[in-house]
């Protein structure tokens, strides 16, 4: 029996679509692993704190996780902030007086760069110091922090478990 046009058309285009089709893990495996590369790399992580490793963080219980603020790395030969060498540590050890006068030019600089929502909030900062670091070095940048609009200091230690610390 001869089928019409008309049927021989329509079992073609049934035909096409009985067909299971293929696919392509290939294409689908590149675009995952470029995916997952991408993530990896721009993961912004808040709570890692800038790596020097010349500083030694003490260790403590703290349950707070650090924010994105300026930090001032205080390792046993230099003065850091954000990366930029301010003054020796031997040096502001030694001074007579009670603030370094470089590190409050530094933050009056970086506080006029900043963009700020209220103006009459206070800015924070985080000190990274050695645990091998004087106090007196440490108290002076603490008052030199104090004469800028960076009031709120806060310090960065390694969190340790509380079973260790009992």
């Amino acid at each position: 029996m001869k089928k019409s046009p008309r049927a021989r058309r329509m079992a073609r285009h049934h035909g096409k679509h009985k067909t299971v089709a293929a696919l392509n893990l290939t294409s689908l495996m590149d675009i995952f692993t470029i995916l997952l590369i991408f993530l990896l790399v721009n993961n912004n992580n808040a709570a890692k704190l800038p790596d020097n490793k010349d500083i030694q963080l003490p260790e403590s219980v703290a349950q707070e996780l650090p924010s994105e603020v300026l930090t001032i790395q205080i390792s046993p030969t230099d003065i850091i902030i954000e990366g930029q060498r301010i003054a020796s540590t031997e040096a502001v050890q030694k001074q007579e007086e009670r603030t370094v006068e470089a590190i409050i030019e530094e933050l009056k600089f970086r506080a006029s760069q900043a963009l700020v929502v209220d103006p009459e909030e206070d800015r924070e900062i985080m000190i990274l110091a050695d645990r091998d670091v004087p106090y007196v070095v440490i108290k002076k940048l603490m008052r030199s922090c104090m004469e800028t609009p960076y009031t709120k200091v806060s310090f960065a230690v390694l969190k340790v478990a509380e079973e260790e610390s009992e």
